[in-house]
């Protein structure tokens, strides 16, 4: 990957993407049952209402799809899903499942009432989809059997099954199959507060000293997501441990995330490098994607799938039909003065070095 100085999005601590560490540390933490589960109050109270009907009328819970932000919790949710319907969850990405072949293999192993969640849904195969189709309405696949003149449709009935699927862009699921999930499901960042006890819980169970205090500086630095928290919680302990007590306190947070470049709103170097290059070097913008990308040698849809989402959300950045702009909050963090009604691209630069 092309770097520009000491830019790069290789490993970053406040990237939602999940990556292997991040798997082990979330299998030891997530929550078995929607009392534990924190967070997601509305989710939580309608698919509680949904699983206990399913179980007065002993079936299947309808199909599911669970769309948000990546490290919301999409996946500690179907585990739950299934363990609070008492059956088997068997798990698979749309990107794994290459053939119609491997789908009929999975679907056919399944025993009634069991959940498959398929992460990344969005990324399924064309063809892959057109098997799903038939499975998730009549709970039937149609197999090819031969090749040529002699080739023949063989239907295989299936079990009553629950497909719960989850995406982080809800817009790429082809129309017939969004129209096929009945129980659709939004997930929304996580609050400061609510990050707070997912941190105190995770480090209750890990073993980690923490003040409240010292949670909630993790909290509001986490981007509101549960995955970063616990992300932060770790590499705060390695701070606690040689610079402290071994007790996460807010002071030692504080230490430990200033010295990792993570500012009080959670930007990361990478994010500030971003915003820095459209107010100093093109006049707060408007600056086109691709071009943004080459002058900080990055990919085009890297910066569009990590930077910027979280900075539209503060609203630091907007899309405009001519490109990317940096907003007056964008320029008040960063201490760029803004004097009203002044030319943005005029805007005078502070004289202190960028971070």
């Amino acid at each position: 990957m092309i770097e520009t100085g000491d830019f790069s999005f290789d490993n970053r601590l406040v990237s939602a993407q999940e990556t292997e560490e991040d798997t082990s540390l979330e299998r030891g933490i997530r929550p078995l049952s929607l009392a534990e589960y924190i967070g997601q109050d509305k989710v939580k109270e309608n698919m509680a209402i949904y699983m206990e009907a399913a179980k007065r009328r002993e079936g299947a819970l309808d199909h599911v799809l669970l769309y948000g932000p990546p490290g919301l919790g999409k996946t500690t949710l179907s585990a739950i899903i299934a363990r609070e319907m008492g059956v088997n969850l068997r798990i698979t990405t749309g990107p794994a499942i290459e053939r119609p072949g491997d789908l009929a293999a999975i679907l056919t192993n399944l025993s009634p009432g069991d959940v498959l969640f398929i992460d990344e849904i969005h990324r399924l195969n064309r063809a892959v989809e057109e098997i799903l189709y038939p499975a998730l309405e009549d709970h039937a696949i149609d197999i090819i059997v031969g090749k040529g003149p002699s080739a023949r449709s063989l239907r295989v009935d299936l079990p009553e099954f629950t497909l719960v699927g989850a995406t982080t862009r809800a817009g790429q699921l082809s129309a017939p199959l969004r129209d096929r999930f009945g129980i659709v499901q939004r997930l929304e960042l996580y609050t400061p507060d609510q990050l707070c006890d997912i941190i105190r819980r995770s480090a209750q169970i890990l073993n980690i000293p923490c003040t409240a205090d010292g949670a909630y500086e993790l909290a509001k630095r986490s981007r509101g997501t549960p995955r970063i928290a616990n992300r932060l919680l770790k590499r705060v302990r390695d701070f606690a441990d040689v610079i402290g007590n071994g007790e996460i306190t807010q002071k030692i947070a504080n230490t430990a995330l200033t010295r990792l470049e993570i500012d009080q709103l959670g930007l990361d170097s990478n994010d500030r490098r971003m915003l820095h290059m459209i107010i100093k070097g093109y006049g707060g913008g408007p600056v086109g994607l691709e071009t943004l990308a080459a002058a900080l040698g990055e990919e085009a849809v890297t910066l569009e799938d990590v930077c910027e989402p979280f900075l539209m959300q503060l609203g630091f950045l907007s899309r405009t039909p001519r490109g990317r702009c940096a907003t007056q909050l964008a320029y008040q963090h960063l201490g760029y003065p803004v004097t009203p009604g002044q030319n943005e691209n005029q805007l005078s630069l502070p004289n202190t070095a960028e971070d």
